[in-house]
């Protein structure tokens, strides 16, 4: 059997300086934002508009506002993660994002609907897998990739719980009522956890990391890094676009929106199995080759979902296939700068690293919802996806540092 590291040999600090109730706690925290800030708004918003009478393509357009304000906020935040920490920066999230879902519950017009997902943007940049990965980088040194597969393994479960869940609370009560549980919910799980769980003293920035590669801007500025940063953003719109587009490809095709659902809920399952096999693929592969794998798989599972019709329960495997992918790509994606620069300015790196690609997943239910229409289905969609992942693989493949 393999022994991981010591505490002292991961930090040189001792198990004092790691904070033993961080991962059980961000594992809580990224189940329950990322369940009700993110994926309660794809079963909403049909109810939102039919009720409302605005159009789908305005709630989701402050929808993807928000996650350009995520992107944007990530970089301000990833810096001050550097230097004070996570635990005031998630508190303060975890406030922000409650405030946000009850504002949606109760906005009276769309302006303020469109508002109050601005402040969501501002939540997600301050709580959800960036904020935590730069946590768990810097307390868990280089065992980090172990506590980073602990964290994912439950983020990747928050589609699974809260789509269904949401869908469920949405069949007795209104939108409005299911926001607003959902606002609760987040207030007694985020705020306290993350006030209370990340209290221990901040590790200082590591100074001699075998892979350190200079300051940030250096690194930010080098070709492997813009290289690098072109094939997760192309990657990036692909594989939101695909998440977004799933339902109604499925609904096109003949499923119930609850069967639509279950199948997107079912694909956040299997990204919890795929980041099970993540520390297995990072021994056996290099990280330019499991980098190009991963995207070129990606965009298989999508090609798989365009040619197949059905039935039910393949599509559902196909869907579970897709996710397991997109578990390791978010690992893939949390290591990126640590396997290539290390954690010296991991909050910083990561954060403009992150930005781009969030700006693409806000843009790809708009231009998915338009290549769609313009093609004719959602099938004809998931192959030009799979042509975009396919250019992300072979950006990927000449990222590698020289």
């Amino acid at each position: 059997m393999t022994h991981l590291p010591t505490s002292e040999a991961v930090t040189g600090r001792g198990d004092r300086s790691r904070p033993r109730a961080a991962l059980p706690a961000l594992c809580a925290t990224q189940i329950t934002s990322w369940g009700i800030v993110y994926y309660a708004f794809p079963v909403l918003n049909p109810r939102i508009t039919a009720d409302t009478g605005w159009s789908a393509t305005t709630t989701t357009g402050a929808f993807s506002a928000a996650l350009i304000v995520s992107a944007l906020a990530g970089i301000p935040v990833g810096r001050i993660l550097d230097r004070r920490g996570p635990r005031t920066v998630m508190t303060v999230g975890s406030i922000l994002g409650v405030t946000a879902v009850l504002a949606l519950a109760y906005a009276p017009n769309l302006a303020v609907f469109t508002a109050a997902w601005l402040l969501a943007g501002l939540a997600m940049a301050a709580t959800f897998y960036q904020p935590a990965f730069a946590a768990v980088a810097r307390w868990w040194g280089e065992d980090r990739v172990r506590a980073l597969t602990v964290v994912t393994l439950a983020g990747g479960l928050a589609s699974t719980v809260f789509a269904p869940l949401t869908a469920a609370l949405a069949e007795h009560l209104s939108w409005r009522h299911t926001y607003a549980l959902l606002a609760l919910i987040l207030a007694l799980v985020t705020v306290p956890a993350h006030a209370l769980a990340l209290r221990a003293p901040w590790p200082p920035l590591p100074t001699h990391t075998k892979q350190h590669a200079g300051d940030s801007k250096t690194v930010a500025r080098s070709r492997p890094f813009l290289t690098l940063a072109a094939a997760l953003t192309l990657n990036g719109f692909a594989t939101f676009a695909v998440v977004i587009a799933l339902v109604p490809l499925l609904t096109e095709r003949g499923m119930s929106a609850t069967a639509a659902a279950w199948a997107l809920g079912l694909g956040g399952a299997g990204q919890t199995l795929g980041r099970a096999l993540y520390s297995a693929l990072v021994r056996r592969t290099s990280v330019t080759t499991r980098t190009v794998a991963l995207i070129v798989a990606g965009g298989a599972t999508t090609e798989s979902l365009a040619v197949t019709p059905g039935p039910y329960p393949l599509l559902v495997l196909l869907s579970v296939i897709a996710g397991m992918v997109r578990g390791n790509l978010t690992l893939l994606q949390a290591t990126a700068v640590t396997e290539r620069w290390g954690a010296t300015h991991y909050g910083t790196l990561s954060g403009l690293l992150a930005a781009p690609v969030t700006i693409a997943g806000a843009l790809a239910p708009f231009a998915g919802a338009a290549l769609a229409a313009a093609l004719g289905g959602y099938p004809a969609l998931f192959w030009v996806l799979a042509g975009v992942s396919l250019g992300a693989g072979l950006l990927a493949a000449v990222s590698s540092r020289r």
